[in-house]
Formats: C-alpha cells, structure tokens, sequence
C-alpha cells in the first residue's frame, strides 16, 4: 500500500538511468575507496586524533544516506509524466505563471529536484509553495500560496505544457 500523503514522484527516462548509475557507482566502486580509506587511517593509530579516520567515516555517512536515498527513489519512482485533463497543471509539465502584484513572469518545470541536474530551466518541486499552489488547477487560474517567509503571493498561470527536456 503506497503512502497517499506523499505526491508520486515522476522521473524522466534519462533522469531515472542517472540515478540507477549514480547508485551502483555509490554502492560498489565509492564504497570500496571509502572502506580502503577507513583501513589505511585505522592503521595509523590513535583514531581519537585521527583526522583522516574521521573524514572517512563521515563521508561514509554521507555516501551510504545518499545510497538510501536513491534506493527508495529509484523503487518509488514511475517514469514519463501524469496523465492531466488538458489545460490543468500537472508534474512534468512547463509552467508559466505571472505575479499580477509584480507584473513578472517565471518559467519552471514542475517535478522531481532529480531532474534539476539534466536541465537548464528552474525545477520546483510539487511540495514547494509554489508547485503545490499550481498542481491541478487550470490555465487562466490565479491561486494564492503563502511563500516561506508567510507572506501571501497570488500567481496566474498562464500556460503548463509537457517537459520535453
């Protein structure tokens, strides 16, 4: 049964090959160089003083926290975009919206941070402020979130177009 309180999490072919390549290379080949690493500064002594020792075991931290990461992305993720009604927002689409207190206009895709590494236009996240303000609502809508900080921010979109990459 899939937590329903968690947005599905689209990926792009592309995006999702990345991760399985970063994932075997994090769980095979790093992990062998950061355990090589731990040994050779274990057998320097004193581990209370030993920097290197330290610096490894953190990185190891790091590298294994990522390794589950991209373990639970990589089983929960479903590849291409939504199906959505036409003219209704959905992830993997290009939106544009217009801030009517401002007069200016953003352009993002609305999907995973994993896809802000294959592409040169902003990402926003369907639980960001924005991204959630804009999922499923209409061309033509204005919509107000509250931004971090608490202030209220209205935003028209003006078009939501599939992410061709």
């Amino acid at each position: 049964m899939s937590d329903t309180s968690t947005p599905e999490t689209w990926l792009t072919q592309e995006a999702f090959d990345r991760l399985r390549e970063e994932l075997a290379e994090r769980s095979g080949p790093r992990r062998a160089v950061i355990v090589k690493r731990i040994e050779a500064a274990r057998e320097e002594g004193d581990l209370k003083e030993n920097g290197g020792y330290h610096a490894a075991k953190e990185e190891q931290g790091k590298n294994e926290a990522r390794v589950k990461v991209l373990r639970h992305l990589l089983e929960i993720a479903k590849i291409g975009a939504p199906t959505a009604a036409e003219g209704t927002v959905a992830q993997g689409q290009v939106v544009s919206v217009r801030f009517p207190a401002f007069g200016d206009t953003e352009t993002f895709l609305l999907g995973s941070r994993e896809e802000a590494a294959t592409t040169s236009i902003d990402v926003y996240s369907p639980t960001s402020p924005l991204g959630a303000a804009v999922l499923g609502q209409k061309i033509g809508d204005t919509v107000e979130y509250a931004t971090p900080n608490g202030k209220k921010l209205q935003v028209e979109i003006l078009s939501a177009e599939a992410y061709t990459g």
